[in-house]
């Protein structure tokens, strides 16, 4: 299985949400071959949230996201997680969940 790191990205001034924040970080990781999945938070307004599969890749996509938002702030909020959902964290908790 594929382990994912996910990063949450938020801004004090300037809007995340309906800006295609999420769309211009998947493709600037096409162009650079990196893994990379974007999702708009549901849990906090006006936060976006990333995920990629090696930590080496948190930099390139961490400088290209302070380039169009200028005053960024990306921390890590999860390490290791498979088959990750980004806009609710609590889902990513499997002991909530029975089969």
């Amino acid at each position: 299985m594929i382990s994912w790191f996910i990063y949450d990205i938020h801004s004090d001034s300037e809007k995340l949400n309906g800006v295609m924040l999420r769309g211009r970080i998947r493709k600037y990781g096409i162009e650079k071959g990196i893994d990379v999945l974007a999702e708009n938070t549901e849990d906090r307004e006006n936060g976006v949230r990333f995920a990629v599969t090696d930590r080496q890749n948190v930099q390139v996509i961490s400088e290209y996201v302070g380039s169009v938002v200028t005053d960024a702030v990306i921390t890590e909020v999860l390490a290791d997680v498979y088959n990750p959902v980004l806009s609710k964290l609590k889902v990513n908790q499997a002991d909530r969940y029975t089969l």
